[in-house]
């Protein structure tokens, strides 16, 4: 199923919210935003969304409350150690002063902070919700990327049939003139019949855009095909285009017709609006 890279997912349980925000990148890049004590979760976490999408840029924010029975505890062995090494010293060396409380409290190595507990498997169910959530929007908006698309290949359809139709009026009409300059040119001498088709040949191959226009039309139905089947397709949907580009250009040197010109700078501009939809495709 096609999936557009932009979207937002969320999901919040029992004061877990996790909320996952992504944009358009050329490859995977997640950026997770978590609470120092669930450091340890990131990698899994990542892992979760590595499964689940290709490409995009996924901003992860994972908010927890902070448990009621986190706190700050005093190593007491370890004070105890430094209270007699202290008391030791003011006795050999008669340092006058009270040791009390107050000489431990400026000792930050004595203290440290109590983690706070939290359900890892609730964070983990909510993460997913959260997850799922940003796959459905994402799915939503390649649907809505998908419908307006394939009326640009629409448009690009009409406007390739029609510069087949005008081309071949040209090369005729061409054709007819030359054949008329040359009999103007060389009247009431002999004509090397074979050599005057050779010619003739040649300046319509020069003007003939029926490759290019079969190539358009061949993009066109791979372009299709693709975005109806493909989940990972946005690169491949850009080379195409790279290809259509190729031949409208080719086209549009070739012809000096005035509708031929005005349709190939109209084609040049929808391949362009494709385009740029096309970059919002995982």
């Amino acid at each position: 199923m096609i999936q557009s890279m932009t979207g937002f997912g969320s999901a919040e349980n029992n004061g877990c919210r996790v909320e996952i925000r992504s944009l358009n990148h050329r490859f995977l890049d997640i950026y997770v935003k978590v609470p120092v004590f669930l450091s340890q979760l990131e990698m899994e976490l990542r892992n979760l969304l590595k499964e689940r999408f290709s490409r995009g840029k996924l901003d992860v924010s994972v908010f927890v409350p902070q448990a009621a029975d986190s706190g700050m505890e005093v190593n007491r062995v370890f004070a105890g150690n430094i209270y007699s090494a202290l008391k030791k010293l003011q006795e050999e060396y008669s340092i006058p002063g009270t040791l009390d409380i107050n000489s431990l409290t400026n000792l930050r190595d004595i203290f440290s902070e109590t983690q706070p507990s939290y359900d890892v498997d609730l964070i983990i169910a909510v993460f997913k919700q959260a997850m799922e959530s940003l796959y459905e929007m994402r799915k939503t908006e390649g649907i809505q990327l998908a419908r307006g698309l394939n009326q640009m290949l629409d448009a690009l359809a009409a406007m390739t049939a029609e510069v087949r139709s005008l081309s071949s009026r040209v090369i005729a009409d061409l054709t007819g003139k030359f054949n008329e300059r040359i009999a103007s040119l060389l009247a009431g001498k002999e004509i090397d019949s074979s050599r005057m088709l050779q010619e003739a040949a040649i300046i319509a191959s020069k003007l003939d855009v029926s490759e290019e226009i079969t190539r358009i039309e061949s993009h066109l139905r791979q372009f299709r095909e693709i975005l109806g089947n493909g989940d990972i397709i946005g690169r491949k949907l850009d080379f195409i285009l790279q290809e259509l580009n190729r031949e409208v250009n080719t086209i549009a040197s070739k012809s000096s017709d005035y509708a031929i010109s005005n349709l190939t700078v109209e084609m040049k501009t929808v391949i362009e609006q494709v385009r740029e939809q096309v970059q919002n495709i995982q």
